[in-house]
């Protein structure tokens, strides 16, 4: 089959490729679409507010960017690196764990240096899932979980979540259930986008519940430092190496998003087969970001509590701007969002956030793009200026007002 198209005395024929069928089991990313449409409001003249997007607006460390300058002055440090990462990189790794969260790894064996942790959830899904096998992610939760399992062909489950249940598994109801073809469960403590947190003793149970089901657990850790006075590892918990990996990122942490720097932390046998995947997908990190991102992960408590002293700024602006709205939302969460139930009026978050942006021309995050267990939620990014905050603020009390 061809497509034939003539454009003045010219006859071209164009060829009709059918894309792969593991596309039609994902879309394309939420935030990828809505940013265009924010694109065409502003280009129409309509300064839209974003308030969605976790994308952190404040600078690394002067001494990491100090760091990468100096690196990236020397042209020997331009040539393609190791696929495992350089040992500095993997050396501080393993200091920051043991420094912050009291978990002891091997930085030779233990530490994979990822170019940022969502391509880690991809990584394991593709070296560990495949037609047949089932996992297991949460509702609500981060949808690429659901797009690398899907990809990677596997059965996607989703386990529900709940205000009433604090945002964490009913491993009991869970247990109950027929898993003997799930392999992986993911779970992301501090929750995005909830912020709830899980303590000890129910990593404990998920430990139990992993060796009862033989299922390897993935945690998904970047928000540990925002806003959470004791941040935590799951790996902290005795026994848990021989069941799960962590995944951690220095996107949110030590405002390096755009810098795509991460690490899986497990056993040796469980990141094997992640680094024999990855070896055939790219080539290793930029060396000047990697000894950067040594030098980022050099940062002590002030660096944290420094971050923190500002979100707590602007965390009370969002928490007025829910008022608002109407919305209830806990006062204890942690990481850089607020997530807030949406009023009754509304029949979901979906409602509410497109009445903001069309009234108001500013976004909010409908939670339903979470999951359904998200439907009736909606989600503010911290990754504002106060004065950004305080100008959606007088818009929305402006037209509420009626002025």
């Amino acid at each position: 089959m061809y497509n034939r198209q003539i454009v003045g005395f010219f006859c071209f024929m164009s060829i009709d490729i059918a894309t792969a069928s593991r596309l039609g089991t994902v879309e394309e990313y939420y935030f990828s679409t809505k940013l265009k449409e924010i694109a065409s409001l502003r280009a129409a003249g309509i300064p839209v507010i974003n308030l969605g997007i976790g994308s952190p607006d404040l600078a690394p460390s002067a001494a990491t960017i100090q760091a990468l300058t100096e690196s990236a002055g020397n042209p020997a440090n331009h040539a393609y690196q190791s696929y495992q990462g350089i040992p500095a990189l993997r050396q501080a790794f393993a200091h920051f764990y043991a420094k912050h969260y009291g978990v002891s790894v091997d930085w030779n064996q233990e530490i994979l240096p990822l170019i940022g942790s969502k391509e880690g959830i991809m990584h394991i899904a593709m070296a560990y899932l495949e037609p047949g096998d089932e996992t297991l992610i949460p509702n609500p939760g981060y949808p690429t979980y659901q797009a690398a399992c899907a990809l990677a062909g596997a059965t996607v489950r989703t386990y529900e979540l709940s205000e009433e249940g604090n945002w964490l598994p009913d491993l009991e109801a869970l247990g109950q259930q027929d898993l003997s073809r799930v392999k992986i469960m993911w779970v992301n403590y501090p929750h995005m986008p909830t912020g709830a947190k899980a303590n000890s003793a129910f990593f404990t149970r998920l430990l139990d519940f992993a060796i009862q089901h033989n299922i390897l657990l993935v945690n998904d850790n970047p928000y540990s430092f925002i806003l959470n006075e004791q941040p935590m590892s799951m790996l902290s918990i005795p026994g848990m190496k021989e069941v799960a990996i962590e995944l951690n990122s220095l996107s949110k942490s030590h405002n390096m998003a755009g810098w795509r720097i991460g690490a899986a932390v497990g056993k040796a046998e469980f990141l094997q087969p992640v680094m024999k995947f990855k070896s055939n997908m790219d080539s290793g990190m930029f060396l000047p970001l990697q000894e950067a991102a040594a030098k980022a992960l050099e940062a002590d408590s002030t660096w944290f509590e420094n971050q923190n002293t500002l979100y707590q700024g602007r965390q009370k602006l969002v928490f007025q701007l829910m008022d608002i709205l109407g919305c209830r939302y806990d006062s204890a969460q942690t990481g850089m969002f607020v997530w807030a139930k949406v009023p009754d009026a509304y029949s979901s978050g979906y409602a509410l956030s497109d009445k903001i942006l069309a009234e108001n021309a500013v976004f909010i995050t409908p939670g339903g793009i979470f999951g359904t267990q998200g439907n009736g939620y909606i989600r503010i990014s911290l990754c504002a200026k106060e004065e950004v905050f305080k100008e959606a603020i007088e818009r929305i009390n402006t037209h509420s007002n009626g002025k």
